[in-house]
Order: C-alpha cells, then sequence, then structure tokens
C-alpha cells in the first residue's frame, strides 16, 4: 500500500503525458458536457432548492482542489520544490480562488476578473498543460490539475446561464488592470528571487509549450506577452460586444 502511494502522489522519471491525446482531451470534453448540461438545464438549477448548497459545493471543490496540491508537497518531501516554485502567485491559481468565492457570495466583481482571466492566462494551461509532462492519468497529479483548470470554467459558466452573469467593457477594463497589477509583482519576484519565473516572464517552461516561441530577450518577452494578453481579453469580450451590438 505504501509502495501504491508514493507511486501514487509521486511523479515518474520519463514522459507520461503527451499533448493531443485522450488523456488531454477527455477532461476537456467532460468540461464541455458539464457546461452544457447546465446550458440545458438552466432554468431548473436557478429555481431549485438545492442551487446554494450546489454553488457551496462547487466553492469547496475548488478550494480543495487548489490546497491539496500543496498537501501533496508536504506529505512527500520528495517532491517538495523550493520556494520559488511554491508562492502563491499566478493567475491559474488566484483564479481558482478567487471563483470560490465568487461562488459562495455571487460576486459580480469576482466575475469580471476571473472570466478575463480563464480565457486570456488559464486558456493556455488547458492547450498546453506543460506540468503534467511527468504526471499522467495513473498519478494524483494529473487529476488534481485537471479539476482544478476545467472547475474554474464550469464555475464562470454557472453564473453566466444560471444567474444571468455578464462581462461589460468597465469589467475587461477592471480585470486587465488587476491583471497588470499582478504582472507587476510577478516581475518584481522574478527579479528578487534567481530562478523564479511567475508568470512565465523571466523564461519559457522547461516542458514545450506555447511560450517556446517568445525571444529570450526579457524586455521584447514581456512586450509580446502583454499584446497576446490584451488581444486574449478583447476576443474574450467580442462576443458580448457583438450582442449588444446586435
Amino acid at each position: 500500500m505504501k509502495d501504491f502511494f508514493i507511486y501514487f502522489f509521486g511523479e515518474g522519471t520519463q514522459p507520461e503525458f503527451s499533448l493531443l491525446t485522450p488523456a488531454h482531451i477527455a477532461p476537456i470534453a467532460a468540461m464541455l458536457l458539464v457546461i452544457w448540461c447546465i446550458y440545458r438545464n438552466r432554468e431548473t438549477l436557478r429555481s431549485s432548492k438545492w442551487e446554494e448548497k450546489l454553488r457551496y459545493a462547487l466553492a469547496f471543490a475548488l478550494i480543495i482542489c487548489d490546497m491539496s496540491y500543496y498537501w501533496r508537497l508536504v506529505a512527500m518531501p520528495s517532491l517538495q520544490p523550493s520556494a520559488v516554485e511554491n508562492l502563491p502567485i499566478g493567475i491559474c491559481a488566484w483564479t481558482v480562488i478567487f471563483c470560490s468565492f465568487m461562488m459562495v457570495g455571487k460576486s459580480q466583481t469576482l466575475f469580471d476578473i476571473v472570466y478575463f482571466w480563464l480565457f486570456s492566462g488559464s486558456l493556455f494551461a488547458l492547450l498546453t498543460p506543460t506540468v503534467l509532462t511527468y504526471t499522467g492519468p495513473t498519478r494524483y497529479r494529473y487529476y488534481q490539475f485537471w479539476l482544478e483548470h476545467t472547475l474554474g470554467y464550469i464555475a464562470v459558466f454557472y453564473m453566466i446561464f444560471v444567474h444571468r452573469m455578464r462581462p461589460n467593457f468597465k469589467s475587461m477594463i477592471r480585470s486587465y488592470c488587476s491583471l497588470l497589477g499582478l504582472a507587476v509583482f510577478a516581475a518584481w519576484v522574478n527579479s528578487m528571487i534567481p530562478g523564479a519565473n511567475y508568470l512565465y516572464m523571466a523564461r519559457p517552461e522547461s516542458a514545450p509549450s506555447v511560450l517556446d516561441i517568445l525571444p529570450p530577450n526579457y524586455a521584447l518577452r514581456v512586450s509580446i506577452i502583454i499584446a497576446v494578453i490584451t488581444l486574449m481579453f478583447g476576443l474574450a469580450y467580442l462576443p458580448w460586444y457583438l450582442k449588444d451590438k446586435k
């Protein structure tokens, strides 16, 4: 049993996960299916006496998924990363936290932030989940990663379909300014701690990802990231803009 837990909560020495394989596509397909079910049953969910409990359960699941990542590191000293890798700085981590509080309080302000953060930053984690290179479907980290990243989208679309929340231009500006604030802080941490790479501004990830195409020059790299994020914010708002125009 001990050997099983060491294996299940550990990670391999050889690549176990590849992009565009069933292990990559299945979690995304499952997420889309859940979102579709929420849309189909939005009226029933809205009037259900269990609606509040459902939101609380989803909020609890989000927090547990994020916390269990650190519990795993503490329980297995061999996996313990340095403080550089363990600080709570990053879009995905804060998106999960904000989504949890959004679900509990039905907060429009937090919805404004996480909607654009999901579709401008966390989206790349779904497309190129490089952190899973050495942890396939037989490892705990695989399930923790996908639950943490897909539940955020489920939470946002739940609020859109069931509680009729939506972003507007002001919320896009609010979310963008929040992200810039996080980026400035992450850049400061990267400059203060050798080897830190928060928001991937310092260098590409060790595993292959879309960030590999960025140049190593710091100023040019950050400029391109800002331009891409700005474009993603615009694309995330475009469907609502077109809806309002129509």
